[in-house]
């Protein structure tokens, strides 16, 4: 089963990264971006058949590991 999860950071959350992509598309003469907010994409093969159990072991995926929960949200998309 593939499983993936979608990590950004929370509203309100400064986002340099962003702010300097955003910056930069500006230069190169997109000047409708209003704002650009990064984060982090996972693919993660597992060995499971069963979607519900899939999605919770990648829920404890990301509590543990993959995002940090004081700023960061995540989505699983399977």
């Amino acid at each position: 089963m593939k499983i993936k999860v979608i990590v950004t950071l929370k509203k309100g959350v400064l986002d340099p990264q962003g702010k300097a992509i955003q910056q930069t598309l500006i230069g190169m003469g997109h000047n409708n971006v209003n704002e650009v907010r990064q984060g982090k994409y996972f693919e993660i093969e597992i060995d499971e058949k069963d979607e519900k159990k899939g999605k919770t072991k990648a829920e404890d995926m990301c509590k543990k590991l993959l995002a940090n929960l004081v700023i960061e949200d995540y989505k699983i998309v399977q």
